[in-house]
């Protein structure tokens, strides 16, 4: 990732803003670093070309938010510009990785802004960061802190229940449904509060420590992969997320003290388990057949199709693939690369 292609990226969608329309997230500087990682990098500046016109210029702060008096405008989409003015300044003042384990703890709560967007930006920002540290890069960062601040929305209370199954993927499949899925996702959200049986699915998993909890957090991606197979059907987009917010969480780890692992553990499974009650379809189906060669065959047919949340969901269905041999996980990334195109 050094032939600077994605810095250009960067560079050129360093004006625009987060949102567009009003609350649909800015998926460019996320998906050029897919793009990029996935060996397409060829392919980044003509996506962008594409993608350029529907976003927005960044949007301008109202009043600076000071290191002392974050909390009230924490969650106010209002503040946004503020909140992107306050990380540039702390990322000009301190490392990255400094910035990062201090907002760290305060953020997670709020996994859920921006429909678990926000921490999926860090989590690209950070990835590209451990392959090379620029400016770019560290400005691309402050842009997803600055986004999960602006949106940060902490999920229902999730109790302290245990794993409610001794895998995640039946784990998932135990997750209710929230009861009213016609409208948008924080509609759907404010629905967790309401049922009984959210505080046990959603408990923080008890007993991991050190590297079990990047295991267990690898299971999650896993699970919230190979059940798209069986359930993309009811949304295919926004399902999605049930996977690529664990992926961004896990890319995240390693750069975060070691008394952080744990609650983040806790967002990855809260996250994964929030989607899945808000967009997972009454019945499961079999996923149709699908051929998919390697890894990079399904790079390529994501990159062919263009859309942001194809290649996300394929970048993470190649993490799995690439830690477990499974290619179970390449062919449903195949499905879900094609069911979000319209042709699935």
């Amino acid at each position: 990732m050094s032939d600077g292609v994605l810095d250009e990226a960067y560079e050129r969608l360093d004006g625009t803003g987060p949102e567009r329309n009003g609350w649909l997230s800015n998926h460019a500087p996320m998906a050029a670093e897919a793009l990029v990682r996935g060996g397409h990098a060829d392919r980044v500046h003509r996506w962008i070309d594409d993608y350029r016109d529907r976003l927005e210029e960044r949007p301008r702060g109202i009043s600076p938010i000071s290191p002392e008096d974050w909390r009230e405008p924490l969650g106010d989409p209002v503040r946004t510009g503020d909140w992107l003015d306050f990380f540039e300044r702390e990322l000009a003042e301190r490392p990255w990785r400094e910035v990062l384990a201090r907002w760290w703890p305060r953020l997670l709560p709020g996994v859920a802004a921006g429909a678990t967007h926000g921490v999926i930006r860090v989590g690209h920002a950070v990835r590209a960061l451990l392959a090379e540290e620029t400016g770019p890069r560290v400005r691309e960062l402050g842009a997803g802190l600055g986004y999960w601040a602006a949106r940060w929305q902490p999920l229902a209370p999730a109790g302290r229940g245990p794993y409610p199954a001794g895998d995640a993927r039946s784990a998932l499949d135990a997750v209710p449904r929230v009861p009213d899925q016609r409208f948008g996702i924080r509609t759907r959200l404010a629905q967790l509060a309401e049922l009984p049986d959210w505080p046990r699915a959603a408990g923080a998993i008890p007993g991991a420590r050190g590297t079990d909890v990047r295991a267990r957090i690898e299971e999650i991606v896993s699970a919230a992969v190979l059940r798209f197979g069986t359930h993309g059907h009811g949304n295919p987009v926004m399902l999605v997320h049930a996977a690529t917010a664990p992926t961004a969480i896990l890319r995240t780890l390693d750069v975060l003290p070691a008394g952080l692992r744990q609650p983040s553990l806790a967002a990855a499974w809260a996250a994964t388990a929030a989607v899945t009650s808000a967009y997972s379809p009454a019945q499961a189906r079999p996923m149709p057949p699908r051929t998919v060669g390697d890894a990079a065959d399904l790079l390529a047919r994501a990159a062919h199709d263009r859309d942001a949340h194809g290649i996300k969901f394929a970048d993470a269905a190649v993490d799995v693939f690439r830690r477990t041999g499974d290619q179970a996980a390449l062919d449903v990334g195949a499905y879900a690369v094609g069911l979000i195109a319209g042709d699935g």
